[in-house]
């Protein structure tokens, strides 16, 4: 009897996570994009995946098209593209594995618009940086939180996760584990190395964790022996915090501050290829995002700065 799709969308999950070493939120995304295919699916009375053909897919790609998320709004193009996405991917797991379904190759990715860059210009970043109060433990904490972001475009998943141990403070580098447990070195600017060390030279704990909590939490008279690292939902708050007190008014959250980061690479004459590696992006393409934003700012400059001097240089045209 041939497997369910439910059935293989279990396997393929703990692939994942198994031999891919994929993250759990990747693997939590995958899981919640195939639940809706395979209920779709079971709606529609398809069982095995030799069931699946392009009439069924495209009926399939038509009802997310109408699907409405918690607020009862049409889910975006993107949303709808990342569930095509880990649909061919499940599809080319059951190639892998001879188990008998349409091809992956048949179903076209649906053209999307790129998510738009938000970054920081560089007098905003001075400004986020200076309007902190770093006499309190938290103002150190909080100023080494942004300059670490800042000179090294680290994710947040991955910056909860630093160790002191991975720190080399001397060299002002740090070794990352990324996506899919790819490991990486990124790099620590002046600022980044010297607020560390203030940061850690006010600190009295023996935590591993580079960044932690110093107040009690609700309910406490002391602090607890629970975990002291500080989680992805912390981190956002403090970084959407700073940006308010620094009188900011777009959206400022850690992932503002990497695309900040790529952008003042690119900007300053990066290449691509080196911004990709210091990012760990697997495709140069999720990098070449950047280049739009900084082909814009060129155009800005070619049109504020050339033939200011010196006159019309004859008739346009030839």
């Amino acid at each position: 009897m041939s497997k369910t799709i439910a059935k293989i969308v279990t396997d393929f999950l703990e692939h994942l996570e198994v031999e891919r070493q994929r993250s759990p939120k990747t693997i939590e995304n995958y899981a919640r994009y195939l639940g809706r295919f395979n209920q779709w699916c079971a709606q529609h009375k398809i069982s095995t995946p030799d069931q699946l053909n392009s009439d069924n897919i495209q009926k399939f790609r038509v009802a997310l098209a109408r699907l409405e998320d918690q607020n009862s709004q049409v889910i975006s193009p993107q949303t709808q593209a990342y569930h095509i996405i880990a649909l061919r991917s499940f599809l080319r797991f059951c190639a892998k594995r001879d188990i008998k379904t349409i091809s992956a190759e048949k179903i076209e990715l649906p053209k999307t618009s790129l998510p738009e860059v938000n970054f920081l210009e560089p007098d905003e970043v001075i400004d986020l940086f200076n309007s902190i109060n770093t006499e309190p433990l938290t103002g150190k904490r909080d100023r080494a939180v942004l300059e670490c972001l800042y000179s090294t475009g680290l994710r947040v998943s991955e910056l909860v996760r630093l160790s002191r141990p991975k720190l080399n403070l001397e060299r002002a580098e740090i070794t990352v584990i990324g996506k899919g447990k790819k490991e990486r070195i990124v790099f620590l600017d002046e600022n980044a190395v010297n607020w560390l060390k203030t940061y850690f030279d006010a600190r009295e704990d023996d935590d591993d964790a580079v960044f932690i909590r110093h107040r009690k939490l609700p309910g406490e008279d002391i602090l607890s022996d629970k975990p002291l690292r500080l989680s992805t939902r912390t981190i956002q708050r403090i970084v959407a915090k700073r940006a308010t007190q620094a009188g900011i008014t777009k959206t400022v959250s850690p992932h503002t501050l990497r695309h900040s980061f790529a952008t003042d690479l690119l900007m300053n004459g990066a290449d691509i290829r080196s911004v990709q590696d210091m990012l760990g992006h697997s495709s140069i393409s999720t990098t070449q995002r950047y280049t739009h934003v900084t082909n814009n700012k060129l155009r800005e400059v070619h049109e504020r700065y050339h033939r200011k001097k010196g006159g019309d240089r004859g008739e346009k045209g030839v």
